[in-house]
């Protein structure tokens, strides 16, 4: 399975990387940002993506709009990533889920999995 992370946070991206590759298993790409994001989306075709809502630039929101307006990239499941509380029709977007930082690295993967099972 292969994920791409797309957070503007070094750490957070490392943390995740490690996470989601050592433990869990998974091929992990990693972007610092919404329009790095996008293109690596394009050419990796990730299986999902955990995207950060918070970013310089172009934030989280207008990142999953344009993936989902991209044809190559729009049914890419995106688990939005944030360490704000998010409106409750966040999901209503087209979004799998939200998932809050500080996350545990530890059952990270575990819990995307979970997600995307149902």
């Amino acid at each position: 399975m292969k994920v791409l992370v797309v957070d503007d946070e070094e750490d957070v991206r490392f943390v995740a990387e490690v996470s989601l590759g050592r433990v869990g298993g998974m091929t992990v790409v990693v972007a610092s940002g919404g329009v790095e994001g996008l293109q690596l989306a394009r050419s990796e075709h990730p299986d999902f993506i955990l995207l950060d809502m918070m970013m310089p630039g172009m934030d989280g929101l207008t990142t999953f709009h344009a993936l989902k307006a991209d044809p190559q990239t729009a049914d890419i499941p995106v688990i939005f990533l944030t360490a704000k509380g998010l409106a409750p029709d966040t999901e209503h977007l087209g979004a799998k889920a939200v998932i809050l930082k500080p996350f545990d690295p530890m059952t990270l993967a575990s819990d995307i999995r979970k997600i995307l099972e149902s």
